[in-house]
């Protein structure tokens, strides 16, 4: 339950620091228990969402067979890993920084280093630029595709958190530039093994749809897990506009898209990944299953891991999508009436 004061008005505390008296005070004594809470607000357990990078990974090899069996591309990939990781926790910083004066108002993240009065909000601007400068001369040390990718990464953390643009407080400008960065990921992927061409477009999108379909039902289990319209608004602004079935809707909306952009794909480039389709919307409606237990863990997506149900038929989508992009189904093409694509080389084909 929230206190009285913060009860009536949740932003009434602006500063992000408590007084310096009440800071100390909150100071653990050893170094450890000291550099904890600058480790948490980098979130290293979110950095599983690079995982995103995967597909753009293998479409590369797909496609330029001799880039990913060079010798030095193991040395690229992780390159590319660790400078998206830290992009990524420099955009988690900032986040965490800026979101204090609200997670107040929130029942849970309240809880976190720096509303709760653990972090000195100077080291974790320090802490801010240095992850991220950090991993855009990371990015600068592969090729410039790569570079740039990384760097519309760390804007889009600047767009979707600091103020007067501060996208995530505007109803479902918040869903769609958040999610922007599944397609960027896939970039990231992409250019750590091959810096020609690009990604397909049509790819790009529904990268971009299915994660926008993964944030809206984030922003859903948030409202339902508060279950009061006045303090959900105090937390999040974009709040005082949704509800559940405006929630619902734009889910709704985020996975047809998806869907669409998929098959465009999918007849356009690699027919035999139609047969895919059953599963890839078995996962959709799986997820929202989760989406809507009490307490989800949609949430915190970094807490999916707990739902192994989920864990377990997702493993099972990226094998058999994987799987598909290197077996030929000839009878497919007819069966479609679809004009087989031109030939690309494989490392293998089934």
């Amino acid at each position: 339950m929230l206190d009285g004061e913060e009860r009536m008005n949740p932003m009434a505390e602006t500063s992000n620091n408590p007084p310096a008296s009440t800071l100390e005070a909150r100071l653990p004594s050893s170094f450890m228990d000291r550099l904890t809470p600058y480790i948490s607000i980098a979130r290293p357990d979110h950095w599983f969402k690079n995982a995103f990078m995967l597909l753009g990974v293998i479409l590369a090899g797909f496609y330029h067979t001799s880039a990913i069996t060079s010798p030095g591309v193991v040395v690229s990939l992780a390159v590319a890993l660790v400078a998206t990781c830290l992009i990524a926790s420099s955009n988690y910083v900032i986040n965490e920084i800026l979101d204090a004066p609200t997670d107040r108002a929130h029942p849970v993240k309240r809880n976190r280093p720096i509303p709760s009065g653990r972090v000195d909000i100077r080291l974790a601007y320090l802490e801010w630029l240095l992850l991220g400068a950090l991993g855009l001369s990371l990015a600068w040390t592969l090729h410039i595709p790569f570079f740039a990718s990384a760097a519309a990464l760390w804007i889009m953390g600047l767009v979707y958190n600091i103020p007067p643009v501060r996208s995530k407080e505007w109803p479902y400008l918040d869903v769609v530039s958040e999610s922007v960065n599944n397609p960027l990921r896939l970039l990231l992927g992409w250019f750590a093994v091959s810096q020609a061409e690009v990604p397909p477009v049509s790819l790009l999108i529904f990268y971009w749809m299915i994660g926008a379909f993964f944030m809206g039902t984030k922003r859903f289990s948030e409202y339902r897990g508060i279950g009061d319209p006045a303090r959900a608004a105090a937390y999040r602004r974009s709040f005082a506009y949704y509800n559940e079935d405006r929630l619902l809707i734009s889910m709704f909306f985020y996975a047809t898209a998806a869907a669409l952009f998929l098959g465009v794909f999918i007849i356009r480039y690699k027919l035999e990944l139609i047969l895919t389709i059953p599963l890839i919307a078995g996962f959709f409606s799986y997820y929202l299953r989760v989406a809507l237990k009490p307490n989800s863990a949609a949430q915190s997506p970094e807490h999916l891991y707990r739902e192994k149900g989920l864990m377990a038929y997702l493993v099972v989508c990226v094998l058999a999508f994987v799987a598909l992009m290197f077996t030929s189904v000839p009878d497919l093409y007819a069966l479609f009436n679809v004009e087989p694509p031109a030939q690309l080389p494989t490392l293998w084909e089934f």
